[in-house]
């Protein structure tokens, strides 16, 4: 009897120590975490992602991040909305700062507070350039973490430079200065034929951007904070359009019509253009494959100084897991971290996004051998937040399209902005 006590004792104690050891098992295994990534191609920044992934991992056995690769920023969004409305959402998104009232009337974000649990968190929250803030903050709470963020500064051949007679060292502070630069270094073969621009600004995929960068420029503002109202047509914004298109049509120094996004560091590089305006992003692109000295300036001002800010901030679902929400809010955390923020900087040309990041000894070492990482930093002092509005990619859209418009000839500087604010109020009357 006492035998056989013993034995169903045993039994039981194996019982519970099986379905210990199977608990215990089940809280080892790592918590997925699906990471959406917007690069159109491949390439070195799907590199830098993997290799960051890996070393998190190697420090958090216990989270298992997948990144996947997700197109265009536009694309990124689409899939990452489409995937939350199938109730499978990615646990974590970059996209665009500016998305940031649409997803929250789309309601599928987690603000990011609700995971802050300690001092160290509240820190490392507070801890953001205030200028990439703007774009990541409403009604009193954090919905994006900045990442991926930049702003547009001014780059110049130094060689071509020294051609025209030009101080190599002094790009032009003013908009009156780049009119007068842009002459000079225009040039013509015998044929009158123009083989080199004095300047070239992009318009396509966001030109509204570059557009933003004249308006504050010149005093004015391009929308409310609140994501409700434009003000296309205001004569700040219409002057600022008027500007860019004399450029090209007045002044002659840019060639006329739309200008590829992606083709414009190229044609730096090769000698089409010696002076250029395009995101802080293509820093490293520059310092690699630019065969001549180069300089690298805050935008020129019109009336004052002004750029906009730019790029993606890290996106939180809130239908995914609360495991995975706080899997994805250690991942943030670590990403946007002083020294990974560094690290993504250096190795992408993107703005490092908090102050500490630029304390870090591989931050001072990379800014005393390349003094031009600095300048996007030191601008942000002048910066404003990129246009967001609600149905925001309808509104970029539509002020993209009238843009080229007044580029090409089709409409006048202020028919295009007119239009561009009528568009605009029947999309967002309704938000106000």
């Amino acid at each position: 009897m006492i035998l056989h006590t013993l034995k169903k004792r045993a039994g039981a104690a194996g019982l519970a120590l099986a379905a210990l050891t199977a608990g215990t098992s089940a809280l080892a295994e790592p918590v997925d975490v699906s990471f959406y990534f917007p690069v159109a191609i491949g390439g070195p920044v799907t590199k830098i992602i993997d290799d960051m992934v890996a070393d998190f991992q190697a420090e958090h056995p216990d989270i298992r991040v997948q990144a996947v690769y997700s197109g265009t920023y536009n694309e990124t969004a689409a899939k990452s909305l489409t995937a939350a409305r199938s109730g499978k959402p990615p646990a974590a998104a970059i996209m665009l700062s500016t998305e940031m009232y649409t997803l929250r009337d789309q309601d599928v974000l987690v603000p990011i507070e609700s995971l802050v649990k300690t001092d160290e968190d509240r820190a490392w929250l507070q801890g953001f350039f205030p200028g990439f803030m703007r774009n990541s903050q409403s009604d009193g709470q954090t919905w994006g973490i900045p990442f991926q963020r930049s702003t547009s500064v001014f780059f110049w051949n130094k060689d071509a430079f020294r051609e025209a007679g030009l101080d190599p060292e002094r790009g032009p502070q003013t908009w009156d200065e780049v009119i007068e630069y842009a002459g000079k270094l225009t040039r013509k073969d015998e044929k009158g034929n123009v083989v080199r621009w004095g300047m070239q600004v992009p318009s396509s995929l966001t030109a509204y951007w570059l557009l933003q960068g004249y308006v504050a420029q010149n005093g004015g503002k391009i929308a409310s904070e609140d994501g409700t109202q434009t003000y296309f047509n205001s004569p700040e914004v219409v002057e600022a359009m008027q500007f860019w298109v004399d450029l090209g049509s007045k002044h002659k120094v840019m060639r006329p019509g739309a200008i590829e996004w992606a083709t414009t560091p190229k044609d730096f590089f090769e000698g089409r253009t010696a002076m250029m305006t395009t995101t802080t992003g293509n820093l490293t692109n520059v310092r690699t494959n630019a065969p001549f000295p180069f300089g690298v300036a805050m935008l020129p001002a019109g009336k004052q100084r002004g750029t906009p800010t730019g790029g993606g901030n890290i996106y939180l679902f809130k239908d995914a897991t609360p495991e995975q929400q706080q899997a994805a809010f250690t991942l943030a955390k670590w990403l946007t971290s002083a020294e990974r923020a560094a690290e993504w900087g250096i190795r992408t040309g993107y703005v490092a996004v908090r102050p500490d990041a630029w304390e870090t000894p591989a931050m001072k070492a990379y800014v005393a051998e390349f003094p031009a990482a600095a300048v996007a930093r030191d601008q942000l002092q002048y910066a404003v937040a990129e246009l967001s509005t609600h149905d925001n990619q309808r509104v970029a859209r539509l002020i993209d399209d009238n843009i080229e418009a007044a580029l090409i000839g089709r409409k006048t500087a202020q028919q295009a902005m007119d239009d561009a604010q009528a568009e605009s109020e029947r999309i967002l009357r309704r938000y106000r």
